[in-house]
Order: C-alpha cells, then structure tokens, then sequence
C-alpha cells in the first residue's frame, strides 16, 4: 500500500456509505519520520500495512484484493507468517498464492496462532478440529495432540480482523481477547511477529512511543451521508471532532455499579442526533432531501439507547452477575459515552475480573444467524475440570481461554468501539457480518429484540452514521 508523505490534521475518505474523515487535533503527521509508517522487521511490513486510513485504519476485502492483484500477491502484507491460511502454504505461483491468503482476501482475515498452556493451567481438551486448510491438524504447524480423551498441546490457530488503529484513547481491552495490557506492549508484540522484527524494543523505545503517541491522537468518524448529507449540521456531532472532545475513563458510565466517581449509569450512551430527535429542531421535517433519512438516524439512536430486551446466556455478563437473566439495551455493553466500547477492565460489581469487558454474545458459534463462519475451522472443547467440567462447546474461536486455558474464558472476546463502521466491513472479530444489517439480525435474533422492518432499517442508519 502506498503511503502519502503527510497524515494531515483532517483527511477525508470517501466509503459506500458517504465520507468518514480521522482528525489529528496535535498537527499532521510525516509518515517518513514516523515509526508507524516504518519497516522495522524483516519482511517489509510496517503498521500500516493492516492498518490504513482509506478503510478506517483497518483493512477490507475490497482494499486487500486490489493490492493483491496490484502486487500479483507479492506485498507484505501476504507474508505466509500470517497473511496465509497456514504458515507451509504454497505461495509459488499466483493461483497457489490465491488459495492460501483466501480468508485474509474474502474477509480480511490475519491469522492468530498461539500456544496452548499446559495442565493444569489448561482446563479442556480439543476434541475435534475440523479444519480445511489443516494448519491445526498437522503437528509441524498446529496441534501435537487432540482428540477425545487425549491432551491437548501445540498451537492453535484461528482467524481475526485487524482491529482499528485509531479511537484507541477509548480502549479499555486491547485487542480481540485482551491478550495485551498496554498499547506499547501491542506495538512491540505486532512488530515481534507480525513484522517478525529482531529488534529489541521496550517501551521505552523511541519508535514504540512514537507509534502509540500517533495513534493516540488519531479521532474517526463518520462525516457524512448519502441520504442525510452532513453529520454535524443543525445541531447533530457526528464526525471526528466532537469524538476528540469527547471525555472517557476507566468505568465512565459504568452498566453494572463500577463507575469510579460514583455516578449512575445512562442508558443514553449516545447523543450524537438527538437535534434530529422528533420535536427537535433539526427534526427531518422541513429539511427537504435529507429530512427522511435525519428522521431515521435519530429514531436508530434511540432504539439502541432504549430499546430493552432480555440479556440471558452471555457468559462474561450474566455469569459475573450472578444473573440468569438481566433486562438491557445495546448500551449496557456499548456503555462509553458517544464511543460505544466498554468503558470497564478491572471488575464488574464485586467481581475482580483481569481483563474484563470479555463476553460471549454468541458471534462464535457455527450457524449463527447473519453470521457466515463456513470457511473456518470449527472446535470441539470438552471441559475436564474447574466448574465448567463435563460441558463441551463448538465454536470457531475460543476467545480469551486460548490464552487462558480457563473454560470460563471459552468463546469471551471484546465489546468493541463503534465508530467509523461505515468505513471498515465486514464486521465481527471474523469477519462473519458482510453488513451492518447483518450484524442487526444476529443480535435481533439472539436477544429476540423483536425488530420491525423499519426499526432494522433505522438502527443500521444509525449505525452507518457514527
């Protein structure tokens, strides 16, 4: 991917939604003197290999495919260390290296491998993989010992979308499964395999402060619509530049009682289109084209605000709680104001948790609706100790416990920050959600939100507008 001599205060990109734009209130950047921008391993990535401005500082299918075919497959960001289905992939010829960056060209796709903990740290054992690359079923790569009654070793790989690289002050997990306690730990660790670096850097380098410091001052957002043209008119704060302003801390607006300066919880996470609420006077009556689709946006943030259903089976929630069943919106999770991640890490309640903000809504499980998993490997997980025993589970990505090796961590990822969607499908950690309706439909049908068609319509207008 090229990269432009200069990340000025305010870019603009052009999606299919409208425009998204990242604002840098600090002064622009010269990406020649900045180490985000800079091959410091030894296959010619740099960070912005995974993480562009022009697919909001993450990468797309569309993106990847047109650098693919640019490049015949041959640009880093192919590099077999993760940019194939399997490390050993053939990548002799264009059609071979076709097949194996398949998931990385479909769905954006890297692929994550890590080592699973022994026992008695690791409290299941892999019984089943179904895998059509066969990167976790051939020892050389993958697993060294499954299947049922047998222990489990070796390495486990699965398949994850590079998160954004901007929003980050809004962060209170760091990565996918929290894998990562600081952001200059994630910069040396992506540049360690990723990059699969030599150097030695701490956080104390001068090129991991100078990543993190530039994508601390990195704001996205979405600017504008096709149908409701600006973000930011009649009273509406979408856009990058009220998101710089906005104020975040570590249980800000908390759902569960963590708020550390003893403040409530509002369910009214968002108040970005309340101007374009009904009775309001950016109200979309009377302002031609745009009226109907302000209407829309500002009916889709009130859903999402206020909209209750019941929240059961969400383990990382309703486990923590001590709650079967707890009566919620999509801001009890999506709790930090006009952000939309979760503001909390330390503890839900009483609860110590390390990381917290891991949940299991069900985005791993083969089938789920508006979901399209068919191209991973599927595990099967057989609990043998700690109070999950006896339990198995099928998923395409145990989340955290891959880390952990804790049954209660299987399936726990991230609530991820909600901003500058439009410009960066498919969504979910997999990639499973091509759209955003997509992603409206798995939540509607597995909190049984009981959506209209025009309440779908209203809050995937919402959601495109942040």
């Amino acid at each position: 991917q090229s990269t432009p001599p200069v990340v000025p205060v305010f870019q603009t990109v052009v999606n299919p939604q409208g425009t998204s734009a990242t604002y840098q209130p600090g002064g622009p950047t010269l990406t020649a003197n900045n180490a985000f921008f800079a091959a410091l391993g030894t296959n010619g990535r740099t960070c912005a290999s995974c993480h562009a401005a022009s697919a909001g500082w993450s990468i797309t299918p569309a993106q990847v495919q047109a650098l693919f075919f640019r490049t015949q497959g041959t640009d880093p960001l192919f590099q077999p260390v993760d940019g194939t289905n399997c490390s050993t992939d053939d990548v002799s010829s264009l059609p071979a290296r076709l097949r194996a960056s398949s998931l990385l060209l479909s769905k954006g796709l890297i692929r994550i491998f890590e080592k699973l903990p022994a026992p008695p740290t690791l409290q299941f054992g892999i019984t089943q993989v179904q895998d059509p690359y066969g990167c976790n079923t051939n020892p050389a790569t993958g697993l060294t010992s499954y299947g049922p009654g047998a222990t489990s070793a070796g390495f486990v790989s699965i398949y994850r979308r590079p998160l954004p690289a901007t929003n980050l002050a809004f962060l209170s997990t760091i990565l996918a499964d929290g894998r990562e306690p600081t952001l200059a730990q994630q910069a040396i660790d992506a540049n360690r395999i990723h990059a699969q670096s030599s150097l030695v850097l701490t956080a104390a380098s001068p090129e991991i402060q100078q990543m993190v410091a530039f994508e601390l001052g990195l704001t996205s957002a979405q600017t504008s619509s096709l149908s409701a043209g600006t973000l930011t008119g009649d009273g509406a704060q979408g856009g990058p530049i009220a998101l710089a302003a906005q104020q975040f801390y570590l249980g800000s607006n908390d759902a569960f009682g963590a708020d550390p300066t003893g403040q409530t919880f509002n369910q009214d996470v968002y108040s970005l289109y309340a101007a374009w609420a009904p009775g309001a006077s950016g109200y979309g009556d009377g302002h031609g084209w745009t009226g109907p689709a302000r209407a829309a946006i500002a009916r889709g943030e009130a859903i999402f605000n206020e909209r209750s259903f019941t929240i059961s089976g969400v383990a990382g929630l309703n486990d923590l709680l001590g709650q079967p069943a707890i009566s919620g919106t999509c801001s009890t999770c999506h709790d930090a104001p006009n952000a939309g991640s979760h503001s909390l890490n330390a503890k839900v309640g009483s609860a110590m948790v390390t990381p917290g903000a891991l949940v299991d809504t069900g985005v791993t499980v083969p089938g789920a609706v508006g979901i399209d998993q068919s191209a991973l490997p599927v595990f099967t997980l057989q609990c043998n100790a700690g109070p999950l025993a006896g339990q198995s589970f099928t998923t395409t990505d145990p989340g955290r416990a891959i880390l952990s090796g804790q049954c209660s961590d299987i399936n726990r990822l991230k609530v991820p920050t909600l901003r500058n969607l439009a410009a960066r499908p498919p969504y979910f950690h997999n990639g499973g959600a091509a759209t955003l309706g997509n992603v409206v439909d798995f939540y509607n049908a597995r909190f049984a939100m009981g959506l209209s068609r025009r309440d779908r319509e209203d809050l995937i207008a919402f959601l495109n507008a942040l």
